[in-house]
């Protein structure tokens, strides 16, 4: 495993993450065809956890 300057070599190959319909984040993966921050393309329902603060098309939602 490998961080540095090897790995840098793979980035500029084309875009892995568009910006997702749902929640408008930079996160849309072209190839899954799924969003991984709201989880658009896989679930109906909004990606949620009980330890994250999310943000859906730019305005944060409240813990509920």
């Amino acid at each position: 495993m490998v961080k540095g300057t090897t790995s840098f070599g793979r980035r500029g190959r084309g875009k892995t993450h568009i910006r997702c319909r749902r929640c408008g984040r930079h996160s849309y993966n072209i190839r899954k065809k799924y969003c991984s921050a709201c989880g658009f393309g896989r679930s109906s329902r909004l990606r949620r956890y009980s330890w994250q603060n999310k943000k859906v098309n730019r305005v944060r939602l409240p813990l509920k």
